[in-house]
């Protein structure tokens, strides 16, 4: 064979055209969904709904787009990814509108402050919660018919790690895509005009997927399975099957904790900057560190402590957020001042921005290595089934990470403070202190959590059986026929 032939041989195959369609149209809806996720719980407030309502809205919104994959992706599965893309984006770009129509065409004003009681009535209130269930609904189908799409199309042709390398990256700078053009169209306009970007970046992708991309399926000579398709019925049979193995169901409990601080990003992390530090914060500027430091740590960490095990990086991971929890003591105990200006920014701001960082770096250590855990725990030919539930732990930390960031940070941390008259608090030092205290030792008390999971599993494997319910169910069918 000659030289030219060897070349040719040696050459990867190229990825397919719905493999690229389907990174751009997740690259759309991440840039929708991060243009307003910084101040949701501030835009909220400021409607009117109280001091604790926006962080809970925006905690169960988190937890039904982590949520609901078990059960739509089984029905995308159904249905086929394009139709289910389509109905997906549609819905998305409804949510969006519905969460601005109140000031748009409801007649509701953003008021400066966030009060502290609900002032917001059943014209507000209605299109809100619809706006939330819409979204949640949407973002949920997303997620598995994209991943799917990378899986089959990269899986096909043997580069699934570097396709899902490409997919991770394309997820940040979406992110990083919708945080900025937020920032512009907010700074220049209102508040609420974060959702024209949102709908904008949905009407996009939604156009993308009709008019360019395909079923996976579809490419010819790429994917091509001759398994038979299992029944719609036993894959929604399937979703149950791990909930009845403790010792999966006690793994997504534990690693929940992660995901309890990360969620405060979104909650606690806002409130704190706009009731205590700046009357006007950049969120969206400020938590773009978070993808910035994936996108440029990504390959660093990865190839300096790919090595790890997988619970050993997930318990760095969750010292890693206790500790971005830890630095916020700083300007609290040590400075004095969070006003104080450091850096072109309030001593308080540059440290929530220090702290967003930080928690990338846990990221980076946990994420990845969660759904690697997941499946080399679950039995073999049930991997799939088991990745499914692989983001329940964001759903269990964002649903439960809504309400209790804010009652620590409105009961904890705002206890006896006073409203300054530019409308800002000032809080006791001790009682701000007691609030991030909290959030560490709720860290802490993960990464020990995690720390024992793994011991017993290695020590003590029976008192966290593995059970599967197919095998049960096989066994007893056979005993029947048998008899």
């Amino acid at each position: 064979m000659s030289t030219t032939e060897n070349s040719a041989a040696e050459k990867p195959t190229p990825f397919p055209r719905s493999f690229w369609t389907a990174n751009v149209t997740e690259l759309f809806e991440r840039g929708a969904y991060y243009a307003m996720a910084s101040f949701v719980v501030i835009y909220l407030g400021q409607l009117g709904f109280g001091d604790t309502w926006p962080s809970k809205l925006n905690g169960y919104l988190w937890a039904l787009v982590y949520f609901l994959p078990i059960l739509s992706g089984t029905i995308a599965d159904v249905v086929g990814f394009r139709r289910s893309l389509l109905v997906a984006f549609v819905l998305l770009a409804a949510g969006y509108f519905l969460m601005g129509y109140p000031v748009w065409f409801g007649g509701a004003e953003l008021s400066m402050q966030i009060g502290d009681d609900v002032t917001a009535g059943a014209s507000i209130a209605v299109p809100i919660i619809a706006a939330i269930a819409l979204i949640g609904l949407g973002g949920s189908v997303i997620k598995p018919c994209i991943s799917g799409t990378v899986q089959k199309t990269a899986g096909a042709i043997g580069r699934a790690t570097k396709g899902f390398a490409i997919f991770y990256m394309v997820i940040n700078i979406g992110s990083l895509f919708g945080r900025g053009v937020s920032y512009f169209v907010r700074t220049s306009t209102s508040l609420s005009f974060i959702f024209i970007v949102a709908m904008a970046c949905s009407v996009v992708a939604f156009f993308v997927v009709l008019f360019v991309y395909r079923d996976p399926e579809t490419e010819v000579g790429f994917v091509k399975d001759d398994k038979p398709k299992m029944a719609a019925w036993k894959k929604f049979v399937g979703i149950f099957v791990v909930l009845v193995n403790p010792r999966f169901m006690v793994f997504l409990v534990v690693s929940s904790g992660f995901f309890f601080i990360y969620a405060q990003v979104y909650n606690v992390l806002p409130l704190y900057v706009k009731k205590v530090v700046e009357a006007d914060p950049a969120m969206d500027i400020y938590t773009a560190a978070n993808p910035l430091v994936i996108v440029a740590f990504q390959l660093v960490i990865t190839r300096a402590f790919g090595r790890l095990q997988p619970i050993t990086s997930m318990v760095i991971g969750i010292l890693i957020i206790a500790g971005s929890m830890a630095i916020n003591l700083i300007p609290v105990l040590v400075t004095g001042d969070v006003r104080a200006e450091a850096l072109w920014l309030p001593m308080g701001s540059l440290f929530i921005v220090l702290t967003v960082a930080l928690i990338a770096f846990g990221e980076l250590f946990t994420s990845a290595r969660t759904y690697e855990y997941i499946g080399a725990l679950a039995p073999k030919g049930r991997e799939g089934l088991f990745l499914g539930y692989a983001n329940l732990p964001m759903a269990f930390g964002a649903f439960f990470g809504g309400p209790i960031g804010a009652a620590i940070f409105n009961d904890i941390m705002c206890e006896g403070a006073v409203k300054r008259p530019d409308g800002l608090l000032d809080l006791d030092p001790q009682a701000n202190a007691n609030g991030w205290i909290l959030l560490i030792a709720i860290a802490l008390g993960s990464a020990v959590a995690m720390w024992i999971y793994n011991l017993v599993i290695r020590k003590r494997p029976h008192w966290l059986p593995y059970f599967d319910l197919w095998e049960f169910l096989d066994k007893r069918r056979a005993k029947k026929a048998a008899a």
